[in-house]
């Protein structure tokens, strides 16, 4: 092999080497801010149960009756096919799959609720419930009835309801220790947050608790629920969503969009309080493009049409229910809010159509990506992690098999992950 020809440059070394010390603490800024996806699965919905209501048997008490509602309203594929608009190609293995899932696991997160939906009590009555659903909580986790995500909803910072709302927590927190210690899929909601500041008490909150049981610094985190105007354009005209990612010192885990709170903080009068109402795109897209790169996930909201009563108004109900998901899942929205057992049926077809539909395309794009083969798109590494990450979703939430995948892709888990930028998968 002859000697490589020298390649000539005109810039001294020192020039690279002053811009990298330049930009050392540009580059320390983008790794801090923008970790990336954590990894995790992401489960498609939030169901809140308030704290007086929430039982040992809840979880399959929404799991039977979401089966019931399925049964009586859409008892086979057929069915399902009709009233929500499914192709013959889809119908089938849509129909069987969210059957099965409502037997195995109905609920994938779960949320008691000591705020909206439990209302003022008196401290003792709500001082019980919190303990209690506490030691539910910790049992569920130790027989193996829980669902991958649970937690409180805790009253919000404002002054009026702060100490209660601190206390509450305390008290949850506190038992779930005496019980053995915090499972792995706790998740706490603060509601309600108008300023950073309120974001930044809660962490100092956090790390009050876990210095008084000996924790590890960041074991706790948080969701931001995201109901007010201030949450989303500050009076400095500044977007006060991505301050308080910031505020938030890396414990913010997901923004959940409040559909009906922040609606009428808008002034929508409740006939039009919607997903796809333009103020909520508009809160929506500001969210989503505060959190991009951050690790910290997004969850839509709900609507408040239940699908209950006569057959008409169940399909009806289910219609409008089915495409308000499918929107959210094309918009990039993959976690929503369900209020009601009967909603699970439409979540999981539409979450289901959504991955299995796109199955075939996206497994074949990748496979191309990952072969260098030709084909009539030319993707990117982007795109590459774009599908990997679509492909993953539809594993975690049952829509697609790991045998499905591989043979359609030729790839395992493992290199799922890697394309996606995701660390190896680590359970919920």
């Amino acid at each position: 092999m002859g000697q490589q020809e020298t390649v000539a440059t005109s810039l001294a070394d020192t020039v690279r080497e002053g811009i990298g010390a330049a930009l050392a603490q540009v580059d320390a800024d983008l790794a801090r801010r923008y970790p990336g996806d954590p990894g995790t699965r992401q489960p498609v919905h939030t169901v809140y149960v308030p704290g007086d209501a929430f039982a040992a048997d809840t979880l399959r008490s929404w799991g039977d009756q979401a089966l019931a509602a399925l049964d009586a309203h859409a008892p086979d594929a057929g069915a399902l096919a009709a009233v929500l608009g499914l192709s013959d190609a889809l119908a089938d293995e849509v129909h069987d799959r969210v059957r099965a899932k409502l037997l195995r696991e109905p609920v994938e997160d779960l949320r008691i609720d000591f705020e909206d939906g439990y209302g003022p009590r008196p401290d003792a009555e709500e001082d019980a419930a919190a303990a209690r659903a506490a030691a539910l909580v910790a049992a569920a986790y130790e027989n193996g009835t829980a669902a991958p995500y649970m937690g409180i909803r805790m009253k919000c910072m404002e002054a009026a309801v702060r100490d209660r709302g601190i206390r509450t927590l305390d008290i949850f927190l506190t038992r779930l220790m005496e019980a053995g210690g915090l499972p792995d899929g706790l998740v706490l909601t603060l509601p309600k947050v108008t300023y950073a500041e309120q974001v930044t008490a809660m962490v100092r909150l956090l790390e009050a608790f876990e210095r008084a049981h000996g924790l590890e610094s960041g074991r706790l985190g948080f969701e931001i629920q995201i109901e007010t105007t201030q949450s989303i354009l500050g009076a400095d005209g500044r977007a006060t969503v991505a301050r308080m990612i910031e505020a938030a010192e890396g414990r913010a885990t997901s923004l959940h969009y409040g559909t009906f709170d922040y609606s009428a903080s808008c002034g929508v009068s409740a006939a039009h309080q919607s997903l796809d109402h333009p103020v909520a795109d508009h809160a929506k897209a500001v969210m989503q493009v505060a959190a991009a790169g951050t690790g910290v996930r997004l969850s839509d909201g709900s609507t408040n049409v239940l699908p209950v009563g006569p057959a008409d108004r169940v399909h009806a109900a289910w219609r409008l229910h089915h495409g308000l998901v499918s929107r959210s899942l094309a918009r990039a929205y993959y976690q929503g809010w369900d209020m009601h057992p009967a909603h699970l049926p439409t979540r999981y077809a539409a979450v289901y159509a959504f991955y299995r539909g796109g199955l075939e395309q996206a497994a074949a794009r990748l496979a191309a990506y990952v072969a260098k083969a030709g084909g009539d798109v030319m993707d990117e590494p982007a795109t590459a992690k774009a599908l990997s990450g679509y492909l993953l979703r539809g594993l975690d939430c049952g829509a697609v098999d790991t045998a499905e995948v591989a043979r359609l892709t030729g790839l395992t888990r493992a290199d799922l992950d890697t394309l996606a930028g995701r660390p190896a998968a680590t359970g919920v």
